[in-house]
């Protein structure tokens, strides 16, 4: 699939292919977001695990594989690897943002020193790797996120993780308002359905960011 003509919305069907992509590897990092234990554990309910089976199985096949993967070929490169999880600094969680109080599946409360809170082993963050901390959805608004990148002198924002349509379409809106260019990485993404991916992807390409495959963008870095 070409990534120049591939997840166009109505906006940008018609809309001529972009420039080819030249992504400084002294400018670009890669950001992994919220990837946590708490998203992989299995429900003790059977309608939720089979109505969550999907997701799981991208995570596990495709989402987790893919993104290690590629954060060893930025590592390799020496290009930083940035890692954000969603947490709350306090045990009762008032400190979280209101999008993360409202009643519903997205009112987690996840205590940051919590097991459930902690990156997956299998993309858990190397000695000396920056781990950011928010209590909202967009790890730019939610952290000092914004200043790190620019004391590193970072234009390049390589984006991975999960939720498609939640955290990582709000993090990439955020850095897009701040004129960052952002890549999406889509197999190293997963939303809770397929549909859900699919749909968000198409909403912010374009405008907000780039939308590619692992393969395109190890071909466009040498990686």
């Amino acid at each position: 699939m070409n990534w120049k003509t591939a997840y166009r919305s109505f906006y940008y069907e018609n809309a001529p292919e972009p420039e080819d992509l030249i992504l400084n590897p002294v400018e670009t990092v890669m950001l992994s977001i919220d990837v946590q234990n708490t998203y992989t554990q299995l429900s003790k309910d059977p309608l939720e695990m089979a109505r969550w089976e999907p997701f799981r199985r991208r995570m596990r096949e495709i989402v987790i594989p893919t993104t290690r993967a590629l954060q060893d070929a930025f590592r390799a490169k020496g290009i930083d690897v940035i890692h954000a999880r969603i947490a709350c600094l306090l045990e009762d969680g008032r400190d979280r943002s209101l999008s993360q109080k409202k009643p519903g599946w997205n009112n987690l409360l996840l205590p940051k020193d919590s097991e459930e809170s902690q990156l997956i082993s299998e993309l858990a963050p190397k000695p000396g790797e920056i781990v950011v901390t928010k209590t909202t959805d967009s790890a730019l608004t939610g952290t000092n996120l914004r200043l790190i990148l620019a004391n590193m002198g970072v234009r390049n924002v390589v984006m991975t993780g999960i939720f498609t349509d939640q955290c990582v379409s709000s993090t990439v809106r955020s850095l897009a308002d701040e004129s960052f260019n952002v890549i999406v990485v889509e197999d190293c993404c997963a939303a809770g359905t397929d549909a859900l991916h699919q749909r968000e992807l198409e909403i912010i390409n374009m405008i907000y960011c780039h939308v590619v495959s692992s393969q395109a963008l190890r071909q466009i870095m040498a990686l």
